[in-house]
C-alpha cells in the first residue's frame, strides 16, 4: 500500500457483538493506529447498542460501538483495503447473509469532504446519517460535522432520529 502525498482525515465506525466486544474494539483501534503513515487522533466513548436489521433470534446480540478519527496518508481505496485486512485478521468473516454477529465491523463513515461511489468504496457511508449507533459517538467528537452534500449537522441528524434502536453509554 503506497502512501499518498496528501493527508486525509477519516471518520471510522467500529462495532462488535461477538465474544469479548471491548477487546475487539481495542484491537481494532490498535490495528488502525499501526497502519503505515496513519495516526489515531480521537476516539469516542463506547456505546452499547441494539442490532439493526437482524432476525429476531439474533436481537439479543448487543453491539459495542465507537467512532474514531484517524489521519492517514493512505489513499481512500488503499485505506479501505487495509481496513478489510484488519477485519479479516480479527476474525471477521463475511457471508452471504448481512448483519450476522461478528467479532469486528469497521466502516469508513467519511474521508475529508470526498464523495465516491464505486464497487470498492462509497463515501460518505450511505447509511451513516440514519444510524444512531454511528451518529451518537460521532456527535461526541464532532457535533457540528456536516456530511458532504448535507446542510444538517451530526447533532441535527441525531436529534431527528427516532429513539429506537437503543444506544446507551457502556461503562
Amino acid at each position: 500500500m503506497a502512501p499518498s502525498l496528501q493527508t486525509y482525515e477519516a471518520i471510522v465506525s467500529l462495532g462488535s457483538n461477538q465474544g469479548d466486544r471491548l477487546a475487539w474494539l481495542n484491537r481494532a483501534c490498535a490495528a488502525l493506529a499501526a497502519l503505515p503513515e496513519t495516526c489515531l487522533t480521537a476516539r469516542s466513548p463506547i456505546y452499547e447498542t441494539e442490532p439493526v436489521g437482524v432476525p429476531p433470534h439474533l436481537a439479543a446480540h448487543l453491539y459495542l460501538n465507537s467512532v474514531v478519527i484517524v489521519e492517514t496518508r493512505l489513499a481512500p481505496n488503499a485505506f479501505s483495503r487495509a481496513i478489510h485486512d484488519i477485519e479479516a485478521s480479527l476474525g471477521r468473516t463475511r457471508g452471504d447473509r448481512p448483519n450476522l454477529p461478528r467479532t469486528i465491523d469497521i466502516d469508513i463513515v467519511a474521508i475529508d469532504r470526498l464523495t465516491l461511489d464505486s464497487p470498492e468504496l462509497t463515501l460518505p457511508h450511505p447509511r451513516a446519517r440514519s444510524r444512531r449507533f454511528v451518529l451518537q459517538p460521532l456527535a461526541d467528537l464532532c457535533p457540528d460535522y456536516l456530511f458532504p452534500g448535507d446542510t444538517r449537522t451530526v447533532s441535527d441528524l441525531l436529534h431527528a432520529l427516532p429513539p429506537a434502536p437503543r444506544v446507551a453509554h457502556f461503562d
